[in-house]
């Protein structure tokens, strides 16, 4: 029970990666709160956890959500242990300039700003507690971009970079601040990740990973729940490649 007594909160947790988090935190002993814009899918996860877990429909883009998904895990659980910024969203891949300036502001709000105002939200409370964990869900496109997802990539390598600097400046509160660097996996984003969702692409981007699969909501959630478990006591402005060896 690595994460026994602990509270987690984490955004775009009613499908996908965020799932899997949810889903193995809890089973490792934490209470969960599942954030998500989907509020039917947020409630369906929580309630197929049970009592260990609660959902808020949250739109990591706007402060004042934040605010009330905070608070909702207060009234819950009555504190924050670790926060996992996991929201995401892309444009599909192809010229970079054939993106609009508003698929642009979306996932700069969703990909940046939201690590912002979750760390307006919940640095201070983990500073009351005596520390806490934040995690991010960045890319394997921070690291290594490749053409036609330019403006992901680059909110991705911001997520790396916010990453690495917050661990710096918090760690003399207990906070670690770490990042997940997945390559493509099964979530809601691929078909949007390889431009269209066919046989060929599907090889294509596998032919990419030297261990020859792409990853699963279950590879990432157990990198999250190391870091986030005090196994990884001593872990902080780590951007962990989970990615097949995609990024060597």
């Amino acid at each position: 029970m690595r994460l026994e007594n602990k509270v987690a909160v984490i955004t775009g947790a009613a499908s996908g990666f965020g799932e899997g988090m949810a889903r193995r935190f809890a089973q490792e002993g934490a209470r969960v709160v599942v954030a998500d814009l989907n509020a039917k899918g947020a409630e369906r996860v929580a309630g197929e956890i049970g009592d260990a877990a609660i959902w808020t429909q949250t739109d990591v883009s706007l402060r004042s959500e934040f605010d009330e998904m905070v608070y909702a895990a207060k009234s819950a659980f009555g504190r924050i242990d670790i926060m996992v910024n996991n929201a995401g969203y892309t444009h599909r891949n192809g010229d970079m300039l054939n993106i609009d300036e508003e698929t642009f502001d979306l996932i700069t709000a969703v990909n940046m700003k939201a690590i912002y105002h979750a760390a307006l939200a919940v640095v201070p409370i983990m500073d009351r507690q005596g520390g806490g964990v934040i995690l991010t869900t960045a890319s394997t496109a921070g690291l290594r971009p490749r053409p036609g997802l330019t403006w992901y990539n680059a909110s991705k390598g911001w997520a790396i970079t916010a990453t690495k600097s917050m661990a710096v400046e918090l760690a003399p509160k207990n906070i670690r601040v770490n990042c997940l660097c997945p390559v493509a996996g099964e979530t809601a984003m691929l078909e949007k990740f390889m431009g269209a969702d066919t046989p060929e692409m599907r090889e294509k981007f596998r032919a990419s990973i030297p261990l020859g699969r792409l990853s699963t909501p279950l590879d990432i959630a157990n990198a999250a729940l190391w870091l986030a478990s005090d196994e990884a006591a001593f872990i902080t402005g780590v951007a962990l490649e989970v990615d097949g060896g995609r990024c060597i």
